[in-house]
């Protein structure tokens, strides 16, 4: 898709891109963050599933299967995932590189979505020390999560 400029950047996001950092967590599919030249159009994820459909991988709902895989494409949306998307680090994969958001982005965005699950991928990144607390709050002040931040430390870090 980058070849085809379908997609201009991309990275892998949400639970199999915390396996990178921590103990395996259970998924459904994989997610990837990636930026669409139109994103000022109305359907932002349509070219690229429209060029995954055209190379013969079938649709699932909102993921396209690859292989085992169902693979959800999330167009990079805000500021924040914009930022990790473009700060993600290049992985090895059986010999591919593979994008991978940061442990600290990763923080920071289940912070913004708040789910109880989200929590806790906060704390299993944070268990692995994969990021410290200070990296994550600097992140979410910049992003206008500070109050986010507090209550979680709050309730979970007991500082």
């Amino acid at each position: 898709m980058l070849e085809a400029a379908v997609i201009t950047d991309h990275a892998l996001f949400g639970a199999l891109a915390q396996v990178r950092y921590t103990e395996p967590v259970a998924t459904l599919g994989a997610d990837a963050l990636v930026a669409v030249r139109d994103s000022d159009k109305l359907d932002v994820p349509a070219p690229p599933y429209a060029f995954c459909r055209d190379r013969g991988y079938s649709a699932e709902g909102e993921a396209i299967r690859v292989g085992e895989w169902p693979l959800q494409l999330i167009p990079a949306h805000s500021p924040l995932t914009r930022e990790a998307m473009a700060s993600a680090d290049t992985a090895d994969y059986e010999g591919v590189p593979l994008r991978v958001v940061r442990a600290d982005y990763l923080a920071v965005t289940a912070l913004e979505v708040g789910r109880p699950k989200d929590m806790a991928r906060i704390l299993a990144l944070l268990e692995s020390g994969s990021v410290t607390p200070a990296p994550v709050a600097a992140l979410a002040s910049r992003h206008g999560l500070e109050e986010a931040w507090e209550r979680f430390r709050t309730r979970f870090l007991n500082d």
